[in-house]
């Protein structure tokens, strides 16, 4: 998987500077843990940090290659090439000699080979920089679904780049600015592509091609959602699907190392179980989570009817798993080092998902004692419909980003003991419609197509280009922050060209959610999974965890030095450590809860300079 670092300057010898360097590229230690390196020369600086993933022994980056020509190329490479067998073979009949039997040489060959159009070969999850002696130009480029981040710094005189803030910001030059739009940003579930928190600081968008050279930065979308005219009849739809979906899963299981898969219960976890069962030579193995006295203490909500628990156990008897149940305790969650290894991990307050970020990274921890490869069931909701927004008019039709309407906008709340001043001034409401108005304008629109289906096209699309990147930030930082590599199937672009353009009747042809994936791979699971209503990674309802957290507030309402104080509504603080903690603790209670007490922490570790 690995971590990318590097600094493009023309107007200094980076030869001289690789201190810097060094110290960029070992900010990403965690992604890469295996190996380390550093190519530096004239006006670049490339550094890699490396998890070792396909031919382990090989594979040293950065890498360099030279033409009979002396072209020369120099490549720095996160994430996996699920189809660089077959490029690797065509290279070959080219004339193309490899020395390892990596994706990234086959990467290298291909842009020497190919030059930019490289890219609409390539399938998998990646983010890459290419630096081009001859034309003395940088390349960025990004998977088209934005599974892998990639960010960039443009200067004076040339550009930082990284695979998280954190590479960027280890460079002496820059200043850890925030301004209003920024904190918007952090504040808001809005996730505008492009943008990122720290001023001046850009990210690669999905599907996009950044080029740095000395007349400036351009930019190159090659690859955006399309709306076509769908043909397939609904049988032919389903065969399609399930077809994509199998040969996805089996070229993700190409792998040198333990490799698993991430187990739910839920229909999209279940399915790439089933697959990988079915089209590995080996007994599957698997992992889910839960929590400690969870069988005893869980309480029904608006989204989670049933624990995951019962449903782990069916499927594991059904696929014969070799599996392995993770049970998290509510002091480890509140813990001060795993908190810090969060915020470390995602170089922003980790806002809206309260203890999800802590018991993701708690969980991947733990299955990467035993595999360092997993495969996960995300992008599945967002691209079939399994959200309740998809079928509810009043979210549909209301004109905002359909997860911040009523029955759905208390999970991404928090901000209810910020100072309303503050909030005012900031402008959050029309900062969301802002954002919305500009997502929408970049909907798709296909001639003729009926309103309601426009609409629901509209709906996905905000899911894959918004929503989506925010879970797969979270997967990405808390997997990567312990050396765990997660490969998502349902982000396949094949996958996704396809269903996007399904129409709304064909994937809810049942009444049901992802009623095309549940008939896709209804013969693979046990009924039980098929039928079960969606349900999200699960929530600790353990009241000791909100104690711990009010413990943590009432300390930093007593330190004057916290320098979330001055953000804060400090009544409305002390009324919120008044109030008694139920017998359940439910996550959207305590959204405001976790968010100030992870804003504080950031604005002291980080240095951050707010300039609003």
């Amino acid at each position: 998987m690995c971590g990318i670092a590097g600094w493009i300057d023309f107007e200094r010898n980076l030869a001289q500077e690789r201190a810097t360097a060094w110290a960029m590229t070992d900010t990403m230690a965690c992604r890469g843990p295996d190996d380390a390196g550093l190519w530096a020369g004239g006006h670049a600086a490339l550094g890699h940090r490396r998890l070792a993933v396909i031919d382990p022994a090989h594979g040293r980056q950065p890498m360099h290659s030279t033409l009979p020509d002396g072209t020369s190329h120099v490549i720095t490479f996160s994430g996996e090439i699920y189809n660089f067998r077959e490029l690797r073979a065509e290279l070959e009949s080219q004339g193309h000699r490899f020395r390892t039997h990596c994706d990234t040489e086959v990467v290298l060959h291909g842009y020497t080979r190919w030059g930019r159009e490289l890219v609409d070969r390539l399938n998998g999850m990646y983010a890459f920089a290419v630096w081009d002696e001859a034309r003395q130009e940088l390349l960025l480029v990004r998977d088209r679904m934005g599974v892998k981040p990639l960010y960039y710094h443009p200067t004076a005189t040339g550009v930082l780049f990284g695979s998280e803030p954190k590479a960027v910001l280890a460079h002496p030059s820059l200043r850890r600015r925030v301004t209003a739009e920024g904190l918007c940003e952090v504040l808001d579930m809005v996730k505008t592509p492009g943008r990122t928190v720290f001023s001046g600081m850009r990210e690669v968008l999905p599907g996009e091609m950044v080029t740095v050279g000395r007349s400036g930065v351009t930019r190159r979308r090659y690859w955006t959602l399309q709306a076509r005219e769908h043909t397939d009849d609904l049988e032919t739809t389903i065969a399609t699907v399930r077809g994509l979906l199998t040969d996805t899963v089996r070229r993700q299981l190409v792998s040198d190392v333990p490799l698993c898969t991430l187990l739910s219960g839920g229909l999209d976890s279940s399915a790439v179980t089933a697959l990988a069962a079915r089209e590995g030579d080996w007994p599957v193995r698997t992992f889910s989570v839960d929590f400690s006295g969870a069988g005893t203490r869980f309480q029904p909500d608006a989204v989670r009817g049933n624990t995951d628990a019962p449903y782990v156990q069916e499927m594991v008897r059904h696929v014969a798993a070799d599996h392995t149940e993770v049970v998290l305790d509510s002091a480890d969650l509140a813990a001060p080092e795993v908190r810090a290894a969060v915020l470390g991990a995602t170089d922003l307050p980790p806002a809206f998902w309260g203890d999800m970020w802590p018991s993701l990274y708690l969980f991947f921890r733990q299955v990467r004692q035993h595999c360092t490869v997993a495969l996960s069931g995300e992008a599945a909701d967002e691209l079939f419909g399994g959200y309740r927004w998809f079928h509810r008019t009043a979210a549909i039709d209301a004109g905002t980003f359909p997860w911040l309407t009523a029955g759905s906008a208390r999970y991404f709340g928090g901000r209810g003991l910020f100072d309303r001043k503050l909030l005012d001034k900031l402008d959050l409401p029309g900062y969301q419609r802002d954002r919305y108005a500009e997502a929408r304008k970049e909907v798709p629109v296909l001639p003729g197509e009926d309103a309601r289906e426009a609409e629901l096209r509209r709906v996905t699309y905000l899911n894959l280009t918004r929503f989506v990147q925010t879970l797969l930030d979270r997967k990405d930082r808390m997997s990567m922050a312990t050396g765990l590599e997660v490969r998502v199937p349902f982000c396949d672009h094949r996958l996704v060209d396809y269903v996007f353009n399904v129409p709304w009747a064909m994937k809810s042809f049942d009444g049901r959610e992802k009623s095309l994936l549940r008939a896709a791979v209804r013969d693979l699971l046990p009924e039980s999974v098929v039928t079960r209503v969606k349900t999200p990674y699960p929530a600790t309802q353990d009241p000791v965890y909100e104690r711990l957290l009010r413990d943590e507030l009432a300390a930093l309402l007593a330190d004057n030095q916290a320098p979330v104080r001055e953000l804060l509504d400090l009544g409305r603080a002390r009324d919120l450590l008044r109030r008694p903690v139920g017998a359940v603790s439910q996550p959207y209670d305590r959204g405001s809860l976790e968010l100030v007490l992870w804003m504080n922490t950031w604005l002291a570790e980080y240095g951050v300079s707010l300039e609003l």
